[in-house]
């Protein structure tokens, strides 16, 4: 007994001598009573929005209106001639202040000074959904071109047509310029004026979004388009640093020139011996095809080749001729006017924009006639077999092929069954479309392309 109450005295010595702190840990610090610790708050960091700019600021969103200036809508907002002239020499070499669009936003960024009221402080301007001009005044005036962060990926459709490719986009979901990227993708397998009932398609492609909105497709990786019971596959391939498309055999599904010039309402008239003219009221040959489409419609060259004529003459209007080798050549007549550059020499690349529909010359409505010669001949080019594009080259076909078995898979397509018989996949769209029109775009719907 005595010495359990020795050892409780002991205890309470050893208890009494602890020096127990609440604060936390011991340190070496806390044994030296000169050391004073100071605790300062940390400045939180600021909030950046999308163009980089501190979400403190206020921001007004004025959209570009017609006949505006960036000097008047800058004046409207207290800026003076002498900061708008030194914004106006700072852009130079990186934007023209001359050329900000209607519709367009301008984003104006301030903070309230000593009077209540705002000093600009940043402006951007956006030049598309990705791309924007950042103009700095506040300490020091300078201008940079910038990009809001894009997220890229990859998704997978598949669907039946309705009335038209257009408008199977728009109900299954998918950013309407799929349907302009499936047509040159397709432009020689796939008729899409002429969609056929129980057509479909299933397509591996990236979207571009920003802010999670798609505002862009980017490129297609692989499709099979099944267009009169027939199925026609694409694979995306790059050889000799351009991006191709094959199909299943190593084939290029480019040939060596595309099927029109231009995105065409209706053909008017056909390639014939003879035809009543509607100005020259006499029957006479008519060798070209004439697409009627809304005037400054883009007209592109259908291959690459040497402009050999520009110029305006009574009967053609403004027309260009292109020889694109030793064998065949191109005309495009009655245009409006033609693109930036175009004269005897220039040299343009398959796709180039050349001139814009008009009605020049001895027309009655604006149409582009699109002349074919082959060995100096007028020739019907939908009556002609054209050569293709290059296949796959021989040292690369092995990569091909372990390329176009990723994207099968991923189509969730067994390689195997694609030489050996026609494929048949189910819809996923949750719905079921009916076919009941033939074109590749409504009326209705070009307007909004």
């Amino acid at each position: 007994m005595a010495r359990f109450t020795l050892f409780l005295i002991l205890h309470a010595l050893m208890l009494a001598s602890c020096d127990f702190r609440t604060e936390g840990p011991q340190t070496a610090m806390d044994d030296d009573p000169s050391l004073e610790i100071i605790s300062e708050p940390v400045e939180p960091e600021p909030q950046m929005d999308i163009f980089g700019i501190d979400e403190s600021f206020d921001v007004v969103t004025h959209t570009v209106r017609r006949n505006e200036s960036l000097s008047s809508i800058l004046r409207g907002h207290g800026l003076t001639s002498g900061e708008i002239h030194d914004l106006s020499r700072a852009s130079s070499g990186v934007f023209d202040v001359r050329r900000i669009r209607v519709g367009q936003p301008l984003h104006i960024y301030s903070k309230p000074d000593s009077s209540g009221s705002g000093t600009v402080s940043h402006l951007i301007y956006e030049e598309n959904k990705a791309e924007f001009v950042r103009f700095h005044l506040a300490d020091s005036v300078y201008v940079n071109r910038d990009s809001k962060p894009v997220e890229i990926r990859t998704r997978l459709v598949s669907a039946s047509i309705t009335t038209s490719l257009y408008q199977t986009m728009r109900q299954i979901e998918v950013h309407p310029q799929l349907t302009h990227r499936l047509a040159d993708v397709y432009a020689w397998q796939v008729d899409f004026y002429r969609i056929q009932p129980g057509d479909h398609f299933r397509v591996l492609f990236e979207e571009r979004l920003i802010n999670g909105e798609v505002v862009e497709i980017g490129k297609i990786k692989s499709a099979v388009f099944t267009h009169r019971n027939q199925d026609f596959y694409a694979f995306h391939f790059r050889q000799d640093e351009l991006d191709e498309y094959f199909d299943e055999e190593g084939n290029s599904l480019r040939r060596q020139f595309m099927a029109a010039p231009l995105d065409y309402t209706r053909i008017s008239s056909r390639f014939t011996n003879r035809r009543y003219h509607p100005v020259l009221k006499r029957n006479m040959p008519h060798h070209g095809t004439d697409y009627a489409a809304p005037v400054g419609t883009p007209i592109r060259a259908v291959g690459d080749g040497t402009v050999t004529v520009a110029r305006y003459d009574r009967n053609n209007g403004n027309y260009i001729r292109v020889r694109h080798n030793s064998i065949y050549e191109t005309g495009y007549l009655h245009m409006s006017r033609f693109a930036e550059g175009m004269r005897p020499g220039t040299q343009v690349k398959q796709g180039q924009i050349i001139g814009y529909v008009g009605a020049t010359g001895l027309a009655t409505g604006p149409h582009l006639c699109f002349r074919f010669w082959q060995h100096g001949r007028p020739v019907d080019p939908q009556r002609i077999d054209l050569p293709p594009a290059d296949p796959i080259q021989e040292e690369h076909r092995g990569s091909f092929a372990v390329r176009k078995e990723q994207l099968l898979k991923k189509l969730d397509i067994d390689p195997d069954d694609v030489l050996n018989r026609p494929v048949i996949f189910a819809i996923q769209t949750g719905y079921n479309g009916v076919l009941s029109g033939n074109n590749l775009f409504n009326e209705s719907d070009t307007a909004e392309l």
